[in-house]
């Protein structure tokens, strides 16, 4: 970290490796910090960027006594990732993902050296505020109440959770948060999954058992966690197609530039949306099931599932295919003779069933 007071010395490999005559090349090479006189770093363990203090390297370097620093902690200390990270009890992805960009955090982020760290006071802060929540808050959740979490902090509390304890039980996570059983159930087991093809996407040869293994994931919850990432992997495979698909409609004028996003339906069903704007109809939604149709709500164009395929009037199912080419889908969407109000065809993951 760097200590309160000390931004001014923070000094990198490159000025460090100038100061020594030599070029980073070979400073990279010959790791003269390695030494076990040498100054110790100023950056957390495993850090990317390397930092030391140029008050203590200076002294090093001239052959004199390297001064302390001061040991004591202070709330201007400046954190990078991996010690905020270790602050708050979760993983350096976890606090990328969830934590910088929280209201409290974000506006007290500053880079030093091109370094991103967050001052130790407004870490603790934040810290202090949810333990105080966790520790007198309710415990489970009362009979006819609603989740004690609100629904956009749920992913992001289990995660905590997740992070503390890879085994972590649906009735902990109910318990610690004040959530439902249901809601529970959807974000453990997608969260467990999410990790688990993050796993094998960063290591493609690792079989899906072998990574919820090394994540540290219990035998009796693999089955769903595994499921969960066959999932998310679907839904990592699609997203590009979609996006695709949404840009076709906004080159043509048909809906305003948006980021597609894949949703969960019941029984790990995908679905997408995207609004249209001039078109006729309010938006259009993409279900693995039965392709691309038309949508009747620009505000919940997926609607409630049924289990069933949506039909009615406005609804205009546009390709048999599941996923037919971008300009495919704008000539059946701009020409009302091609369509049909009921699916031809009804997917599944891995083939298709006529209907």
């Amino acid at each position: 970290m760097i200590r309160a007071g000390r931004r001014k010395f923070v000094q990198t490999s490159e000025e460090l490796a100038a100061a020594m005559g030599v070029t980073i090349g070979t400073f990279r090479n010959k790791k003269p910090y390695a030494d076990a006189d040498f100054p110790p770093l100023i950056s957390s363990e495993g850090a990317r960027v390397k930092l030391w203090d140029s008050e203590q390297t200076t002294a090093y370097l001239a052959g004199r006594p390297v001064p302390a620093l001061q040991q004591e902690d202070d709330e201007q200390d400046l954190l990078d990732r991996n010690e905020a990270a270790a602050e708050l009890h979760v993983s350096p992805k976890t606090w990328d993902k969830n934590y910088k960009t929280h209201p409290q955090i974000a506006p007290h982020l500053t880079k030093v050296k091109g370094v991103e760290h967050c001052p130790r006071g407004i870490v603790a802060a934040f810290r202090t505020g949810k333990d105080a929540t966790a520790d007198t808050g309710p415990k489970g959740r009362p009979k006819g109440s609603g989740d004690m979490v609100p629904r956009d902090e749920i992913s992001a509390r289990v995660a905590d959770l997740l992070d503390e304890d890879p085994a972590v039980t649906l009735a902990t996570v109910q318990e610690r948060l004040g959530l439902s059983y249901a809601a529970a159930a959807r974000a453990l087991p997608r969260l467990r999954g999410e990790r688990i093809a993050d796993l094998l996407q960063d290591e493609p040869d690792l079989s899906p058992q072998d990574a919820a293994t090394r994540l540290g994931y219990p035998t009796a919850v693999q089955r769903t966690a595994l499921a969960g990432a066959a999932t998310e992997r679907r839904a990592r495979q699609v997203q590009p197609y979609l996006q695709r698909a949404a840009d076709v409609l906004v080159g043509a004028g048909l809906a305003q530039a948006q980021d597609v996003r894949v949703q969960r339906l019941d029984n790990d069903v995908l679905a997408a949306a995207v609004v249209l704007s001039g078109s006729g109809a309010p938006a259009l939604v993409w279900d693995e099931r039965y392709g691309w149709r038309t949508a009747v709500s620009k505000r919940h164009p997926i609607g409630k599932e049924s289990g069933t395929p949506p039909e009615g009037d406005g609804i205009r199912y546009l390709s048999e295919h599941q996923q037919p080419a971008p300009s495919e889908l704008l000539a059946a969407l701009t020409d009302r003779r091609h369509g049909t109000r009921h699916p031809k065809s009804v997917h599944r993951a891995g083939g298709t069933l006529k209907g």
